[in-house]
């Protein structure tokens, strides 16, 4: 089972997903497009400690997660 984490001011929203499963699958990439298209970073974690920006979908990914753009100075 593969994890979309979408990190906003309300806190953060879980969206579980088989990568088996094509509907799915589909419906995983769209949010993907949908969340980068509005500014949101994807980032993968590879590893222990390790993580990877996001520029396209990655359907072997475990958990992607989602960080709003910063908005300030």
């Amino acid at each position: 089972m593969a994890i979309q984490i979408v990190m906003d001011h309300t806190g953060d929203s879980r969206h579980f997903f088989d990568p088996s499963d094509s509907r799915a699958l589909q419906e995983a990439e769209q949010r993907f497009r949908e969340l980068t298209n509005d500014g949101f970073t994807a980032a993968a974690r590879k590893g222990p400690g390790q993580i990877s920006q996001l520029r396209s979908f990655d359907p072997v990914a475990e958990e992607t997660v989602f960080f709003p753009r910063l908005v300030g100075g």
